[in-house]
């Protein structure tokens, strides 16, 4: 009784308020890079910060929350390939703190489009056909901070871990989906644990699946950052046993994989392993994600299908040319075939058909360059990327499509990335914008796409011009 009446008296000195939670979207002049501290943690996005919110603009006033703003938001863009295609989009964007302890951020953009639909935003509610469709992107969280130790969250939003462009672990690539999180932060350790809501269509109906994820985030020095990761994805509801959210799997101290062979289930259990060095304004990072492997079968080096995993590693940095703001980023990723998939779309690594990692799923090599300039309110961002993907040919899964089945595969031995339809791809994009309003970041901006793929003998010039409210990543950049 006495620990639990220390550890009660030690959570209760620390208490104080909190400014908010960051957004996702990642722009001049920080993108991320953060001073040297053993207190800040920056794996973890969005990221929790002590300030004022800055996205406001037609202040509320009242006592119980001391700040809160509305913001109208647009999403206005028009592209040409072949044909027009135009997203017309409005809405709103609330902000508030209260009390100095809770937080909240509401989202909302709807509206309608015609053409690729794959270039929509990626909207929780979207419905016609892949050529005309409407769309309501709602994303929010509430977050409260009782404390210097706690945080707790719940919302509809994406979350990503990692320091790249790309994750291997969880990324901001698809869907934004219910969740929920706690994170605690002693010493120079953070520990979160995420409870995640997913669905699939499956024969025009949606069905259910869940995740709970764990990270572990320790800042050895001041420059130096280790994590740990671990996942599990489970369907409440299968044709033998209607499971509900697994009570195992919200014990926030456990580890999955043990807790999966305890209750005999097929569920899809990852972990991976972070780090990241910083150098001033400069960050060395990688990661490792393991879905399944034999170190027997790596060593006779037999291209067994169920060795499935991935790396990254990546260097980023800021400086200065002048009153010119710079960024720069180099990074490569290689997932093997398999990884993230499962028998069924009940238990891979996606939500909505779309990955929750790296936005080409499996069976890839990626290696990617940024480079950023901003000097006042106008921007000019570049990014390129080659790639080699393998596609599925033959009614068979050569282990790219995280959707499909991973028995579906043609063989046990010899598979390597690349396999399959090769497609070497290239990826150039070069966007020049210009801030209309800094409340609710509001750009307009003109962008030129260069795109190419071998395996198609296809490629296209894609110009893009537009007025948007840049509240998240609306990526187009694979």
């Amino acid at each position: 009784m006495g620990k639990l009446t220390c550890i009660f008296l030690f959570i209760q000195l620390g208490v104080y308020g909190q400014g908010g939670v960051g957004v996702l979207y990642e722009e001049m002049p920080n993108d991320s890079v953060l001073p040297l501290s053993k207190e800040i943690h920056t794996s973890l996005k969005p990221e929790i910060r002590i300030q004022k919110p800055t996205i406001g603009l037609i202040p509320l006033k009242s006592k119980s929350s001391p700040f809160c703003f509305i913001t109208p938001v647009s999403d206005l863009n028009y592209r040409y390939t072949s044909q027009s295609h135009y997203r017309l989009g409005a809405g709103i964007s609330l902000e508030s703190i209260s009390n100095k302890k809770i937080y909240y951020r509401a989202n909302i953009i709807g509206g309608s489009g015609f053409g690729d639909s794959s270039f929509s935003s990626r909207g929780y509610f979207m419905k016609g056909t892949s050529s005309n469709y409407s769309y309501l992107d709602a994303r929010g969280r509430i977050s409260y901070t009782p404390n210097s130790i706690f945080n707790f969250q719940i919302g509809l939003d994406q979350n990503f871990i990692g320091e790249g462009n790309r994750s291997l672990l969880l990324s901001d690539y698809g869907t934004p989906s219910p969740f929920g999180l706690i994170r605690a932060k002693f010493w120079r350790i953070e520990y979160s644990i995420m409870y995640q809501f997913f669905r699939e269509k499956v024969n025009s109906n949606w069905q259910a699946k869940n995740g709970a994820t764990h990270h572990i985030s320790f800042n050895a020095t001041k420059w130096l950052n280790f994590g740990v990761f671990e996942s599990v994805i489970f369907q409440p509801k299968d044709t033998m046993l209607n499971r509900g959210y697994d009570v195992e799997y919200l014990n926030p101290v456990i580890f999955y994989r043990p807790q999966e062979y305890a209750l005999g289930s097929s569920d899809n259990v990852l972990i991976g392993a972070s780090f990241s060095a910083k150098y001033k304004s400069h960050v060395l990072y990688g990661q490792l994600i393991l879905d399944e492997f034999s170190l027997t079968e790596i060593k006779k080096k037999s291209g067994w299908w169920a060795n499935k995993y991935g790396g990254q590693i990546g260097v980023k940095g800021r400086f200065n040319l002048g009153k010119t703001a710079s960024f720069y980023r180099i990074e490569y990723n290689s997932v093997r075939p398999y990884t993230y998939s499962h028998i069924g779309s009940g238990q891979n690594y996606g939500n909505q058909g779309m990955t929750l990692a790296h936005p080409y799923g499996s069976n890839f090599m990626e290696l990617l360059g940024e480079f950023k300039i901003q000097k006042g309110k106008w921007a000019l961002k570049s990014f390129f990327s080659y790639f080699l993907q393998g596609l599925d040919k033959d009614g068979f899964s050569y282990g790219g499509n995280v959707y499909q089945p991973y028995n579906n595969r043609p063989y046990e031995y010899g598979h390597y990335i690349g396999q399959g339809k090769g497609n070497n791809g290239f990826r150039a994009i070069i966007t020049v914008s210009y801030q209309v309003m800094k409340f609710g970041n509001l750009q307009a901006f003109f962008e030129n796409q260069y795109r190419y793929d071998s395996a198609f003998n296809k490629s296209s010039y894609i110009p893009m011009i537009g007025l948007r409210s840049q509240l998240w990543n609306d990526y187009r950049n694979y």
